[in-house]
């Protein structure tokens, strides 16, 4: 078993100078729970409880990042344009004006990063082939520069900030994790970073208003969007 005592430096996880460190712990035993979490996963989004990724999901050759996208292609041409962004976000119970709102600033934000050319489009088109030219700093890592799933990051996010609940984050926590991934000048990820985490606290949370563990696994492959947009449509 890896051991973060002074008695094993090797495998330490705190350093006894940094109370930070201390403060946000890791999970030393992770490897145990999990093959290689080390590895980022190209297909699917993969933690201890689901180590094959969500039952019955598809990938459909798609990387992770381009699975959590893909629910806002309604129309599957494999371009994203605001109003399906709108429609998808109304489809998981967002309100009318956040759903105004986020379309324009979602596709405002990712358009330009992911043309297939130099040329922006005039309708803020994102092409999902490219989605991970969008990828933003100051964010979890949970995906890597190509779109990859690392299952250690998305451990780190509940081992270093779920202290009232191991599989869970309160509201305090999410904002504390934001404030501690904050890359420094990098204003534009701090708003993206923040936005995009809030946004699924306030319609993902549960009834104690925690944001559970494995709610904000299916964001990052896309079937939490799945699910909203089923129970929205049973309710």
């Amino acid at each position: 078993m890896a051991s973060s005592s002074p008695a094993d430096p090797s495998m330490a996880t705190e350093a006894p100078q940094v109370a930070v460190t201390r403060e946000r712990k890791l999970n030393p035993n992770l490897q145990e729970e999990l093959p290689k979490p080390y590895l980022a996963r190209a297909l699917v989004a993969v933690d201890p409880s689901h180590p094959k990724g969500t039952e019955g999901r598809d990938p459909r050759g798609m990387s992770v990042l381009q699975q959590h996208a893909a629910f806002f292609d309604r129309n599957g041409d494999g371009v994203i344009h605001p109003w399906e962004t709108f429609k998808g976000l109304r489809a998981i119970g967002c309100s009318f004006p956040v759903s105004l709102f986020f379309a324009f600033f979602i596709n405002l934000a990712l358009s330009y990063p992911t043309q297939p050319g130099w040329l922006p489009s005039p309708l803020l088109s994102i092409h999902i082939k490219n989605i991970h030219k969008g990828k933003h700093g100051s964010d979890s890592e949970t995906y890597d520069t190509e779109g990859r799933f690392v299952p250690s990051k998305f451990d780190a996010v509940f081992s270093k900030y779920g202290q009232t609940h191991p599989n869970a984050l309160t509201q305090d926590e999410l904002n504390l994790m934001l404030k501690a991934n904050r890359n420094m000048y990098d204003f534009v990820g701090w708003v993206a970073a923040s936005a995009e985490w809030k946004l699924l606290y306030n319609v993902a949370k549960d009834k104690d208003g925690l944001l559970q563990r494995e709610t904000v696994r299916g964001v990052f492959d896309g079937s939490l969007f799945e699910r909203l947009q089923h129970d929205k449509k049973s309710s």
